[in-house]
């Protein structure tokens, strides 16, 4: 049994848009449009990047109102969620302040590539939006 449902319908992710750099509160809900509904599952397309079809258990996310996409380890609700309230929002490193991470960060001080190849990104980020 399918059914169409109605153009309106979508499932919503809260995306934090300095994802990489920590929870910094930039939130936005993106409402992904529903496609297909059938018994078992629910149909749907990113609104974001390459818009590539996917689906989620629809059982499970009637009944919770939200459930974890592991392919694409994206949250999704069928509602749309509240932007959480960063009352305690941490303040940005300064430059000098990333620059000492960057440095403690470094293999010939003990650390890792990985972890100063993201350090030299924050600060390249914080230096450049100082400009």
């Amino acid at each position: 049994m399918t059914t169409t449902p109605a153009p309106s319908e979508f499932l919503y992710e809260l995306w934090d848009a300095n994802w990489d750099d920590g929870p910094l509160g930039n939130y936005q809900v993106l409402a992904h449009p529903i496609t297909k509904k059938t018994a078992r599952r629910i149909y749907f397309t990113y609104s974001t990047g390459i818009r590539r079809p996917a689906y989620v258990d629809r059982q499970r996310i009637e009944t919770d109102g939200v459930i974890y996409h592991g392919r694409t380890l994206r949250r999704l609700h069928l509602a749309p969620p509240e932007l959480p309230e960063l009352l305690d929002r941490p303040r940005q490193p300064t430059l000098p302040e990333l620059r000492k991470a960057m440095a403690d960060a470094h293999p010939d001080r003990g650390g890792t590539d990985e972890a100063f190849i993201a350090a030299r990104r924050r600060y390249e980020r914080a230096k450049e939006a100082a400009r």
